[in-house]
């Protein structure tokens, strides 16, 4: 399911992360380089503790690496700065995280509106992209109900629309079936394969579904802390 790629979105250069100190360092990436190009859907797949939370979150921001250079969107993530990290990850990434990450007191609405509220986006504007939004990802019905009253794939769907609030050009998602069944799991990511097209959305995604790796444009495999294209 490969596609003519014109532009690239994510660059990761010799990027080294390790963790603790001598003798019982642990060296989670070493000399991981890759690109992801604007508009591709590429899986990352490794044995668990490969170091692939670690390196989504040095790509969305969350961390920084030891050694190397990450750039998103043609922005050098090492010359931006706290405030610049802030602005990127709230403009310009969606995450979508294992355990869905919803507010408990929030309607699946309201979930969706957050990015929006925190951008101080006009209310009208924040109402439809959320109606949009929800429609997406098959929950126009269920706009209302608290993240208590939806199932899994409910509640992952809410966060995947979420993760799309504001129009991010690339979408981070650290094994986001991880907490689903096999049949909701497969129907997660064929909503992850479309929205991507829809959305135009380029997107990282670490999981161990075969589902999606099937649906990928490309898969890379950590393996001891390097990346092997597949």
């Amino acid at each position: 399911m490969s596609q003519v790629v014109t532009e690239t979105m994510v660059r990761v250069e010799e990027v080294h992360k390790s963790y603790g100190r001598e003798p019982a360092v642990v060296h989670a990436l070493r000399g991981v380089s890759f690109e992801v190009g604007r508009g591709e859907l590429v899986a990352l797949k490794g044995r668990s503790g490969s170091g692939k939370t670690t390196l989504l979150n040095i790509v969305g921001g969350l961390d920084t690496p030891d050694r190397g250079r990450v750039t998103v969107d043609g922005s050098d993530l090492s010359a931006l700065g706290e405030e610049g990290l802030l602005a990127l990850r709230r403009d310009r990434i969606g995450f979508v995280f294992q355990s869905f990450g919803l507010i408990p007191i929030l309607t699946a609405a309201e979930n969706v509106g957050v990015p929006l509220r925190m951008r101080r986006a006009d209310p009208r504007e924040r109402e439809e992209r959320v109606e949009l939004l929800l429609s997406l990802v098959g929950l126009a019905d269920h706009a209302a109900q608290r993240p208590t009253e939806l199932s899994g794939g409910q509640q992952q769907r809410v966060a995947i629309a979420r993760a799309l609030a504001n129009a991010p050009a690339l979408l981070i998602a650290d094994e986001p079936t991880g907490q689903l069944d096999a049949e909701t799991g497969h129907a997660v990511m064929e909503l992850l394969r479309a929205v991507v097209r829809s959305e135009q959305v380029t997107a990282l995604v670490a999981t161990h579904d075969a589902t999606l790796l099937d649906l990928a444009d490309r898969v890379l495999e950590l393996r001891d802390g390097e990346i092997v294209e597949q």
